[in-house]
């Protein structure tokens, strides 16, 4: 694919002036300066890729740019004026729209009166405009925007009818219906398939070509080097780096980013394969998946690879207890399965850690100990009383063995970067006597640096002969840590492959219905 950055040098030229530029931005939380001197130039009609590991700052810095935020020290030129003062409101009126890393629908309201939440046309009576809302231009401007597009949604569907993708899809369409003069997107494509980010780098591209300055925050190499202009490069808050993406490749890239080379992102090592833990035959969930057939040997790392909607995530849910089958058998280690609810797999030494680690992973408000003890009271329990110096013992050992960053397990895990959430996650699992460990995309949101540790981690899980299943959306990290592929597609297994078999081609090949 063409590197969608390649323009003309008249278009090149045309945005070469300055539309935003943020001077030595300073911003403290209580304990945590989390921006030290930061700075930002960005042109127009150009897309800006902002990068850093979580916890660099990237976020705040455009939380202050948004609105959200305030400045403790610095200033923010946008088309020349100084912003003295910022808030949300205020910069949608300057023509500024975020569209955020943690959507926040109202999933009550349709699609039309999430998109025009706020500012929603009123119907005119007798040349005066009224308290009432016009529902039926509202819904002619949305399908207009869903069209432009290419989204085949109903305006009048409820937000909660639609998947995560398809949620981040209608931000988008939110951030371009205000006919912004500069969109910020924070991991965008986080939670939508490659169809779906091949939509939005065409309308990134429409917007860009009318003039549009984009900010883009992204994890993903493929992503940066197909979409960015230049970038800057942030790490601990502070500015490291700036320039043209014709000047950087991956490797200089990710030594800015994590201040040191990383040897390889996929540390993927043979091990000795062992028997099969776990053995699937036929599997059905009506109206999800059918007749699915696998298996997973200890010390082997199995990818479920597919597009969203395929049925990945359904059939992990059955295998962990969380919804029922209704056809086909499970067995572990030779033993029949019958799981009635997620306690009996944990009993019997299955583990998944979900897709969505801050609403099905963790409890946010409690702190590290208490997360990584969660799935294991009754080991720290006497009577009805939980023994906090072997919970707190656990813990340490935990963090010690994750090389978890937390200043101590009172830590509030809110406060924590998305890789080291991930971690906890799974020290809450690995405390328990673990057969099978399912990963539901492992390395979601979080930065290069976090994704190498994760996939260290898996690699000793393997080595210590635990199964694993990973289900991913990323084929780099498919190709790279799986010793097996398992292809799905429309809900049925639609191929297997050795990793010596498995490539981007043969993979997409089967994904998308090829043989």
């Amino acid at each position: 694919m063409a590197r969608l950055s390649e323009r003309n040098d008249a278009s090149r030229e045309e945005g070469s002036a300055l539309v935003l530029e943020m001077r030595n931005i300073t911003k403290a939380f209580p304990g945590v300066l989390a921006l030290d001197g930061m700075n930002l130039k960005v042109r127009a009609g150009s897309v800006h890729v902002l990068v850093g590991e979580n916890g660099a700052g990237k976020s705040t810095l455009m939380k202050i740019l948004s609105g959200t935020y305030s400045i403790d020290g610095g200033e923010i030129r946008f088309k020349g004026e100084v912003l003295d003062s910022q808030d949300t409101s205020a910069a949608l009126e300057r023509g500024i729209s975020m569209i955020h890393q943690e959507l926040s629908p109202v999933l009550d309201m349709t699609i039309a009166e999430n998109i025009f939440l706020g500012r929603e046309p009123a119907l005119a009576e007798k040349g005066v405009m009224s308290r009432f809302v016009d529902f039926g231009t509202m819904n002619v401007e949305t399908k207009s925007l869903l069209d432009r597009l290419g989204l085949k949604y109903s305006p009048e569907t409820k937000m909660r009818e639609l998947s995560i993708a398809a949620m981040q899809l209608i931000e988008i369409v939110k951030a371009i219906s205000r006919q912004a003069s500069l969109v910020i997107m924070d991991e965008p494509t986080s939670a939508i398939s490659d169809t779906e980010v091949a939509m939005l780098f065409r309308q990134i591209a429409d917007l860009r070509a009318n003039g549009v300055a984009i900010i883009y925050i992204t994890h993903k190499m493929d992503e940066i080097f197909q979409i960015a202009d230049d970038i800057t490069v942030m790490r601990d808050g502070q500015f490291i780096a700036a320039g043209p993406a014709s000047n950087y490749d991956e490797t200089k890239l990710i030594s800015q980013m994590v201040g040191r080379t990383i040897a390889s992102i996929f540390p993927k090592e043979d091990v000795p394969i062992g028997d099969v833990v776990l053995s699937v035959e036929n599997l059905s969930r009506e109206g999800t998946f059918e007749d699915v057939s696998f298996n997973v040997r200890a010390g082997e790392i199995v990818g479920f690879s597919g597009l969203i909607g395929a049925g990945r995530t359904e059939v992990a849910r059955v295998i962990f207890g969380l919804d029922a089958a209704t056809a086909g058998s499970i067995q572990l280690n030779g033993q029949p399965l019958r799981l009635k609810s997620p306690a009996d797999a944990i009993k019997n030494g299955i583990a998944m850690v979900s897709e969505d680690r801050k609403a099905e992973g963790l409890v946010l408000c409690r702190s590290v100990g208490e997360n990584i003890s969660l799935a294991n009271l009754k080991k720290f329990t006497a009577g009805l009383f939980v023994s906090e110096r072997q919970e707190e013992s656990a813990a340490q050992r935990m963090i010690k063995m994750l090389q978890i960053k937390t200043p101590d397990t009172a830590m509030i895990v809110e406060n924590l970067s998305g890789g080291n959430q991930q971690k906890i996650v799974l020290a809450k699992w690995l405390l328990g006597d673990l057969k099978l460990l399912i990963l539901d995309e492992p390395t979601r949101g979080i930065d290069v640096g976090s994704k190498s540790e994760i996939h260290r981690l898996m690699t000793e899980f393997a080595r210590e002969g635990l199964a694993i299943i990973m289900i991913s959306s990323e084929l780099p990290e498919i190709l790279g840590m799986s010793d097996r592929v398992v292809v799905m597609a429309e809900g049925k297994i639609a191929g297997e492959l050795t990793r010596s078999e498995a490539n981007q081609e043969s993979i997409m090949r089967l994904a998308t219905g090829g043989h």
